[in-house]
């Protein structure tokens, strides 16, 4: 019960959420100075953490002549984030893969939506305080396997990705009918605490981390970079193309202060940790998450890397009509993504 009370204020709350970010939109002509980035939950979102702390966007802006308004919303679930994109309540969006390639898909030929940026790579695990559970096929109809948003996320497309393989691809949406939509933090708790419907979180960094550190019975039972054949981008930025070509000067002032937010996350990670606390408010001991963002499976590239398998099984099985030819026909052709894949 407590959880189902948790998923309906939750869905309440993302719900005004969007309705505020919409009755603030201003007209669709947007003058140059002023970008709305909408961010979700998770250490995959430190570079616009470090972004903000450090007001890079405002520092790039002034380099370009332009100073800056930034606006920051924080949504759950790629379905979130891609209505309050078309809406016209943010102009910068944030999540997976999954989610790119659906609103680009949508919009081509309108609004035409693509990829300005990856966050880096890390590893998504699928984690399970089920002791029975050691890979996906032993998930029952008694488990609930929580997803940021259920057939959209990239972690729920990964996961049908994986079930493809396992059972063929028309039986790749298998587990999306014991997938259950909710914010990695109450998820986490979820299989922390152990006792709920929840006895499986698709999460993101640092989430997954806590739950194997907190829940003995916690174990990994999939690794998206395990599904995907290596390191991939997981979590990407986009925006429409009339975002890009009315606002010029602010755009390359974002690519910028991303460039430069890559570079002092690599390079200074227990500085990036304390930033990450100080914009979240997350409660965290500061060496676990240095550990986390030293992960040597984790690289802050704003190139996207690997998302094309992705792209290639949802054109397959019918989740995208469009088929794309490669990356690039979902990411802007800009210099700081041009070595891509």
């Amino acid at each position: 019960m407590r959880i189902h009370f948790s998923l309906r204020n939750r869905a309440v709350r993302a719900a005004l959420a969007l309705l505020a970010l919409a009755l603030a939109a201003p007209s669709p002509a947007l003058a140059e100075g002023r970008i709305r980035i909408a961010e979700q939950y998770g250490i995959v979102y430190l570079l616009l953490n470090v972004a903000r702390d450090q007001k890079l966007i405002e520092k790039h802006g002034k380099a370009e002549g332009v100073d800056i308004s930034v606006e920051w919303a924080k949504l759950s679930g790629g379905a979130a984030v891609n209505e309050a994109l078309l809406s016209g309540a943010v102009d910068i969006a944030g999540a997976g893969v999954g989610p790119l390639l659906t609103i680009w898909d949508r919009t081509r030929g309108k609004q035409n939506v693509k990829g300005v940026a990856s966050l880096g790579n890390f590893p998504y695990y699928l984690v399970s305080n089920n002791p029975k559970v050691k890979t996906i096929a032993d998930f029952t109809d008694k488990d609930r396997i929580a997803v940021p948003a259920v057939g959209v996320s990239v972690q729920s497309r990964v996961l049908q990705l994986a079930s493809a393989r396992l059972w063929g691809n028309e039986h790749y949406n298998k587990l999306d009918r014991i997938s259950v939509a909710l914010p990695h933090p109450d998820a986490a708790a979820a299989i922390i605490s152990g006792g709920t419907e929840i006895t499986g979180h698709f999460g993101n960094p640092p989430f997954q981390e806590q739950e194997l550190a907190a829940n003995p019975q916690a174990h990994i039972v999939l690794s998206s970079y395990d599904v995907l054949g290596g390191p991939s981008s997981s979590t990407v930025l986009f925006a429409t193309e009339k975002f890009r070509s009315e606002n010029p000067k602010t755009y390359r002032a974002f690519q910028s202060a991303l460039k430069e937010a890559a570079e002092f996350a690599s390079s200074h990670p227990e500085q990036a940790a304390d930033i990450y606390l100080r914009v979240t408010g997350a409660k965290l001991e500061r060496d676990f998450l240095v550990k986390v963002i030293r992960n040597p499976d984790v690289q802050f590239k704003l190139e996207p890397q690997n998302t094309f398998l992705l792209a290639e099984f949802m054109h397959k099985v019918g989740a995208i009509r469009n088929a794309p030819s490669s990356w690039r026909d979902y990411f802007f052709d800009d210099a700081l993504t041009a070595q891509g894949s």
